[in-house]
This record gives C-alpha cells, structure tokens and sequence, in this order.
C-alpha cells in the first residue's frame, strides 16, 4: 500500500474578504475531488485573504497510478487561471516508511 499527498501553496488572485476566499477555494477543492477521487481540504492559512494552502492524499496499492493521478492533481491547480502556484510538496509514503 502506498499514500501520496500534496501540498498546495497557492497565490489568490483578486480577493478582498474571506468570503471572496470561500468563493474560489471551494471549487477547487470540489473539483480535485469530483474528478479525481482523492481527499482534499484547505489544511492552511485560513484566516488570510490572498493565499491558500490545500492538501490531497491518495491510497493506492500502485506507485504509477498514484503518480499519475497527483501529476494529472497537479497540472489541473497549475492551470487554474484565478490561483497563482507558488510551491507543491510531494509525498510518497510505502509500507516501509
């Protein structure tokens, strides 16, 4: 069994209120979860307007395919015109560690 998670560290754009916040960060978050069966949550900076820190993990008993959903996890933030992408950290956990 392997776990991958990602942590997203995101740039808003124009957002003014926490409630702009909400706007913007729930669909995404429901977006990586729709299309991707992941879990996701905003895991920080939560009471900052302008950035956003969402996280994803994934289960799977293959390497490739969790590679593969967390770069597809990836390139979907990476192309959200409303977000800047400041930094992703990447995680690979087996039974090993």
């Amino acid at each position: 069994m392997y776990v991958g998670t990602l942590s997203f560290d995101l740039l808003l754009g124009d957002v003014r209120s926490l409630k702009e916040k909400r706007s913007v960060v729930r669909p995404i978050v429901a977006e990586l979860h729709r299309k991707f069966a992941v879990s996701v949550a905003e895991v920080g900076d939560q009471n900052l307007h302008r950035r956003a820190e969402i996280g994803v993990a994934m289960v799977s008993g293959d390497t490739g395919h969790l590679a593969e959903v967390l770069d597809r996890c990836e390139r979907m933030i990476a192309a959200r015109p409303e977000v800047e992408l400041l930094s992703v950290r990447r995680r690979l956990h087996g039974d090993d560690d």
